[in-house]
């Protein structure tokens, strides 16, 4: 898959883990607005297990507490396939301070418990669920984490079909820096009163895998 080539989502089953929560309803919405088959996982429908092992890409959305016991889930279903881990280490009740995991991130977190025959990545971690659920492309850069290029362009394709500008971060490890971020948006948010601050990489030329 080319960093622009959303249309092979087409062919492709995409499993939301976590499909009931307001990040997973709004991405699997977009998602299928855009054309895309999207199965949704949850505790209330479909088994975690049972939609992993439908699907072609996997997209896991449970708050941090949950991701343990969702990666156990899907891990037999998950082996050569890409994984988007949206995962944010916040741990109540100080959200607004940064406290990431032993691995390094969330996502590191993630590969350890999946294994090494699962295609790992990280995404989505900066944008507000609420700015998701409302029609139209939403003034926000997604950036894409992962060992592996191919494997990033898969959630760069991810991004543009859900209206971001999706961006390459580099390795997996480097999503310490947004997961960290987010208890700092979280701050922000609280202190300037804001309904959803954003991340937007400024300077860039247009390249491939912006959105248009």
């Amino acid at each position: 898959m080319t960093q622009t080539d959303t249309t092979t989502l087409r062919d492709a089953t995409i499993a939301v883990i976590g499909g009931s929560g307001s990040l997973g309803a709004a991405l699997a919405g977009r998602w299928r607005a855009a054309g895309l088959k999207v199965i949704i996982g949850s505790r209330s429908g479909t088994p975690y297990a049972e939609a992993a092992a439908s699907a072609d890409i996997i997209v896991v959305t449970v708050p941090f507490a949950a991701q343990a016991e969702a990666m156990a889930q899907i891990a037999p279903h998950a082996v050569g396939k890409v994984v988007v881990d949206t995962t944010v280490p916040l741990v109540p009740p100080r959200v607004m301070r940064v406290q990431l995991p032993p691995e390094g991130s969330a996502a590191q977190r993630a590969q350890g418990l999946l294994g090494e025959g699962v295609k790992v990545i990280s995404a989505f971690h900066n944008v507000a669920a609420d700015k998701l659920a409302k029609p139209g492309e939403v003034d926000c850069d997604c950036l894409v984490f992962g060992d592996a290029r191919a494997d990033r362009d898969v959630g760069v394709a991810l991004a543009r079909a859900a209206g971001l500008r999706g961006l390459h971060g580099g390795a997996l490890a480097n999503s310490a820096a947004p997961e960290a971020l987010t208890s700092v948006i979280i701050f922000l948010n609280k202190t300037y009163s804001s309904d959803g601050a954003g991340v937007r990489i400024t300077a860039l030329p247009d390249a491939e895998g912006a959105a248009a």
